[in-house]
């Protein structure tokens, strides 16, 4: 177990909230660099073992604390800013803490939260900020969006309050385009449940970066943006095609993290649209890739997805290996692929000799 640290050797540090601003200012419309780490008190902050093994019981000594400290009227937030240090503080939503926060009196929970979300320097009793807000349905969207820029540590609470907010989504999509990694997990999923019209556009287009762990919301997006709508639609724009075929190749190997092409409905309907649109689009190396993705899971023997028949699949991978050959998309694919290159040895050595590519 850690140590409170002496109060007088910490100096004039720097609060996490102030700590994403900076970064804010310097990089306002992409994700921070390494999720801004590392933070202020990174040199304090180590890997603590004091979490209970019994996973119910997570988060309830720092609701504890919170109870004592509500139960006194004269205390005020600076004395909670070191006071977390030593308990466990989960970054999700927790029913110890959000009971706690409800135990107490409305106006002084959210006094409390705000105060730190702004000032604390530990980030544990930070996560405790939003954790309180996020108890509440109203306020303080600016305090919490901007302690969600630190996504991977803030971003699950920061989602929840948000979600909860009735102009929360406008500030979700602010978030998602300044997220990444695991912090984006968390944002685009209360997206996706908002249902927000204005995020749609954004879904359709934006919400799949093709960081690996997009396979965990895949799913969501495909659904709440009504992906099937769209792609059918009679002259979808570039960016959307070519987002839904990222979609589809996401899909197609996602077994293990979210939905795969197994459990999506609509998954013939989309297919036989974008192939329909791919033919007539510009080729490009990543539609040239994405294009061969889908085509070489088509081919597979072991490929058994409702919704798509054998007659279906086997026509859909003669359109989508049509494409692939023709002499503009090889031609193409030939000046540009770089056979030094790690990625592109093993599509050659693999997919393309599988679908007779560029031979």
């Amino acid at each position: 177990m850690n140590e409170t640290p002496e109060p007088g050797l910490l100096g004039n540090q720097k609060s996490l909230y102030e700590h994403a601003l900076q970064l804010h200012r310097l990089h306002p419309d992409v994700a921070l660099s390494e999720d801004g780490k590392p933070y202020p008190d990174s040199g304090l902050h180590r890997t603590r073992n004091s979490w209970p093994r019994d996973q119910r019981r997570q988060g309830a000594s720092a609701a504890a604390l919170l109870d004592a400290f509500f139960a006194r009227p004269d205390a005020t937030p600076d004395e909670l800013v070191w006071a977390f240090h030593d308990v466990d503080v989960p970054i999700h939503r927790n029913d110890h803490i959000t009971a706690a926060a409800l135990r107490a009196d409305r106006e002084r929970a959210q006094e409390t939260g705000r105060w730190l979300v702004r000032h604390s320097t530990d980030r544990c009793s930070a996560l405790i900020g939003p954790a309180l807000l996020a108890a509440d349905w109203d306020g303080d969207i600016d305090l919490i969006r901007h302690i969600g820029l630190l996504s991977e540590t803030f971003g699950p609470l920061a989602a929840i309050a948000l979600k909860r907010r009735k102009a929360g989504s406008e500030s979700l999509l602010w978030l998602a385009e300044r997220t990444a990694g695991w912090g984006r997990v968390y944002i685009v999923e209360a997206l996706c449940q908002v249902g927000s019209r204005s995020a749609r556009p954004w879904l359709l287009r934006r919400a799949l970066d093709g960081d690996a762990l997009n396979g965990y919301y895949v799913g969501d997006v495909a659904l709440a943006a009504d992906v099937h709508e769209a792609i059918t639609a009679n002259d979808p724009d570039d960016e959307l095609i070519d987002h839904t075929g990222r979609l589809l190749h996401i899909m197609a190997g996602n077994s293990g993290m979210g939905m795969t092409w197994n459990g999506y409905h609509s998954i013939r309907r989309v297919l036989d649209a974008h192939v329909t649109h791919l033919a007539r689009q510009h080729p490009t190396l990543d539609r040239y890739f994405t294009a061969a993705s889908i085509a070489h899971h088509l081919l597979k023997s072991d490929l058994t997805t409702p919704n798509l028949p054998p007659d279906h699949r086997t026509d859909l991978l003669n359109r989508y290996v049509a494409v692939l050959h023709h002499e503009d998309w090889s031609s193409m694919a030939r000046a540009a692929l770089d056979p030094t290159d790690e990625f592109t040895a093993w599509f050659l050595e693999t997919i393309a000799p599988r679908l007779r590519l560029l031979s």
